[in-house]
């Protein structure tokens, strides 16, 4: 999957190096295929926000996703993969945004229309990977609901105990070299596509697959904390999504995921002490 070859340059153009890519690709972000796409990207999280809002008002009305009681049946799997599906649109879109509008602008082809067909290829590859994530999570959750360690009501794990050592273990993952490997490849989008990207329909393919794959090995401790406050919880939900984009974005400086995994580890000794 990997490349080193980067875009080619427009026509007429000397071939930049590396650098000189870089900083065209960001003069550009603004242009018209940025726009469009930054238009399709806004609507996409509003949708997928408003559907979760309207779920968790109807929970709320006691109207709430019809799911028997049985977790392992379709009828109850089906919806929750949904449920899981959108809430992945809702939270990693906005922190994906600036590798998909670098990917508008990078790619060399012919005309706009199909420089932009290509970077929906490449975003809805990306999506694929999270909606494999979903369809795990969907499972989980109907695992977790049958050994009784989540309440079914709300979707939280009823033990405090048990809550804390997810707490822990997502800290602790937030320490790993796999984490920092997974999340060099998500905060550096231009270093990401010059070494990966490929041209044409497939290269777009691989390169969102590429970038699914280690968006969920970065971002997956995150999201099992989706089962300590509910994962119906939209305030929970809310301030998941906010982490996971502070840390794409803070200047490696901030060591964004040391200060995160603090934060979880004081929460579990909160919940602790709460015991």
């Amino acid at each position: 999957m990997s490349s080193t070859k980067g875009p080619d340059p427009e026509p007429g153009e000397a071939d930049p190096s590396a650098a000189a890519r870089a900083q065209l690709a960001i003069e550009r972000l603004l242009s018209r295929s940025g726009l469009v796409a930054s238009a399709a990207l806004a609507i996409a999280v509003a949708l997928a926000w408003a559907w979760l809002t309207r779920s968790e008002m109807a929970a709320m009305d006691g109207h709430a996703m019809a799911m028997p009681a049985a977790p392992w049946s379709a009828g109850y799997l089906a919806p929750a993969f949904a449920m899981w599906a959108v809430m992945m649109v809702a939270m990693m879109l906005p922190s994906a945004a600036p590798m998909i509008l670098l990917h508008a602008r990078i790619g060399r082809v012919p005309t706009a229309a199909r420089r932009l067909a290509h970077t929906l290829l490449f975003s809805l590859a990306y999506l694929v990977v999270w909606t494999g994530f979903s369809a795990a999570a969907a499972l989980a959750q109907a695992l977790l609901i049958d050994l009784g360690l989540v309440r079914a009501s709300t979707l939280a794990l009823g033990d405090r105990t048990v809550a804390a050592a997810v707490l822990v273990g997502a800290g602790s993952y937030q320490l790993t070299s796999a984490k920092a490997a997974c999340l060099d490849q998500c905060r550096s989008p231009i270093q990401f596509v010059l070494r990966y990207w490929t041209p044409g329909v497939g290269g777009a393919l691989r390169l969102g697959l590429a970038h699914g794959v280690f968006c969920v090995g970065c971002c997956w401790g995150l999201m099992i904390l989706l089962f300590v406050a509910g994962v119906m919880n939209l305030a929970w939900v809310a301030v998941l999504a906010a982490l996971v984009l502070f840390e794409k974005m803070a200047p490696p400086g901030w060591r964004a995921s040391l200060l995160i995994a603090g934060l979880l580890f004081a929460g579990a000794a909160a919940l602790l002490a709460a015991g």
